[in-house]
């Protein structure tokens, strides 16, 4: 067995000499698509055996068995003639893999993960070095696998401070927590429409794993799960977490969820579950909004995404997603479009208001989990105040947060009492009619008390900036309405 606890070091060493490798966030891509080739290989040896005809989609010199494993070291490729064999052979190839519309997607999704790839290594003698490090893992030993699971964990981990990757990783105490509170059952199917690295996904299947009884349950778990990724980098990523995670078939797709017509989803398109963490903070272009009908169209793509789910929710379905605190006070006409509807269609039971610095360093905007069901209207939301831990003044790469801390809100979920803490209220329900006719539509309750002023990073002020700037520019335009409206009566 490989010493795991070692081996993102191993590679880090190595890489550090390669002058094609500027940076961390590099340096993950790099080793993610070989990873993606080992795991691949050790599903393809299993389909080899299971499936009396089975045929791999990668010919045979590219098949990672075959020109990356060091098994013959007299034959194998090293310096220039590697470099040229990747560069010139293996990546062209890899990328334009014939595929088929009723190809498995356990075949097509090779050529998915290559098409915009990268080979960022220079020195070929080094890249065979990471290689031989990569090909040490024995996957077929399951509990050798299992540990490289954790430390894919720490991989995708690493990615909060590789730069902008961070935005596809949520905190796995995160994901975890709300798997827990939504309680999945085996048969349901859940879906993430910004799936990044999988995160959700994986914590999903963790939970569910432990109601397995038959071999039908899992079959179900093996396809319980669905998910859409639009940058190529994270999708390879989930891809790679998904079969290390034991799905054969991974029902990821490397698509936009935006630019699909709303109004067009029908029963086949909807989920039982929904958990997500939307992107946030960024904007889509013009043309995004003509996917949506006009009084939910926004240029923010969490209000779009919120959207997305809302149309994408079954029946009777429950869903679990992560917003920034500008969704829960905004007053611009889509997020208090959006927020009637959220209200007057699906029961939004509860919102838990996390602690700043949850996704320390990538931002500082403070984050909220809203759960809710489409059982009927809303009649009652409660809202939680999950304080920063004691010993903790903030999460960091270092101290990040644990599912233990989620500990004080999951005490609290099942007998719900209003509570108040220093005159502040950290827990209490709003019925629909206050929430919407005494609060104007403002989700902003039972927020963090603040004794000194909060320090932003500068592009998360700016944000923070111009959400509280829309916010008030849809106030000031709602108050002249209906002064104007007023004034006409009055002429009339």
């Amino acid at each position: 067995m490989t010493n795991l606890t070692t081996f993102i070091k191993r590679l880090r060493d190595i890489m550090r000499n390669d002058a094609g490798i500027n940076g961390d966030a590099q340096r993950i891509e790099q080793i993610a698509w070989m990873l993606f080739l080992k795991v691949y290989d050790s599903k393809e040896q299993d389909w080899d055996v299971d499936e009396d005809d089975y045929e791999s989609i990668i010919p045979e010199k590219c098949r990672w068995q075959n020109w990356a494993s060091n098994k013959d070291a007299k034959t194998v490729m090293t310096g220039d003639k590697l470099l040229d064999f990747v560069n010139n052979t293996l990546f062209p190839t890899l990328k334009n893999l014939a595929i088929t519309s009723d190809m498995p997607i356990k075949k097509s999704i090779v050529r998915t993960t290559f098409e915009d790839a990268n080979q960022y290594m220079k020195d070929g003698v080094l890249l065979r070095q990471v290689i031989n490090v990569i090909d040490e893992l024995d996957l077929s030993d399951y509990h050798e696998s299992h540990a490289f699971g954790e430390i894919y964990e720490t991989i995708l981990k690493e990615l909060q401070s590789a730069g902008s990757a961070g935005e596809f990783y949520t905190p796995r105490a995160v994901t975890e927590f709300m798997a827990l509170m939504i309680k999945p059952k085996i048969g349901e199917k859940m879906a993430d429409f910004a799936c990044g690295t999988g995160g959700f996904l994986t914590s999903w299947l963790k939970v569910l794993n432990n109601q397995i009884k038959t071999g039908k349950d899992q079959q179900k778990y093996n396809q319980s799960i669905y998910g859409i990724e639009k940058k190529q980098f994270p999708y390879m990523l989930c891809v790679t977490n998904l079969l290390l995670h034991g799905i054969d078939v991974p029902q990821i797709y490397h698509d936009n969820s935006l630019t699909h017509d709303v109004l067009d989803y029908t029963d086949k398109d909807r989920f039982d579950v929904i958990l997500m963490n939307p992107p946030y903070g960024g904007s889509e272009k013009t043309e995004i909004k003509d996917h949506f009908p006009n009084d939910l169209a926004s240029s923010e793509t969490a209000d779009l995404f919120m959207s997305v789910i809302m149309f994408r929710l079954k029946k009777n379905g429950r869903a679990a997603v992560i917003l920034p605190d500008g969704f829960l006070f905004g007053t611009d006409n889509a997020k208090i479009n959006i927020k009637k509807k959220l209200l007057s269609e699906f029961n939004l039971h509860t919102i838990i208001r996390m602690p700043g610095s949850v996704f320390s360093p990538y931002t500082s905007i403070t984050t909220n989990i809203l759960f809710f069901d489409r059982t009927g209207p809303t009649t009652e939301t409660w809202f939680y105040r999950l304080d920063m831990p004691d010993g903790y003044k903030h999460f960091s790469k270092t101290k990040p947060m644990k599912l233990e801390h989620f500990a004080p809100a999951m005490a609290w979920w099942d007998e719900r009492t209003e509570i108040t803490e220093d005159g502040f209220p950290k827990a209490r329900k709003f019925t629909a009619d206050e929430l919407a006719r005494d609060l104007g539509y403002n989700f902003d309750q039972c927020g963090f008390p603040h004794e000194e002023e909060e320090i932003l990073a500068p592009m998360d002020l700016i944000q923070r900036y111009q959400e509280q700037r829309a916010s008030l520019n849809a106030e000031i335009d709602r108050v002249l309405a209906e002064i104007e409206l007023a004034m006409s009566n009055k002429h009339l």
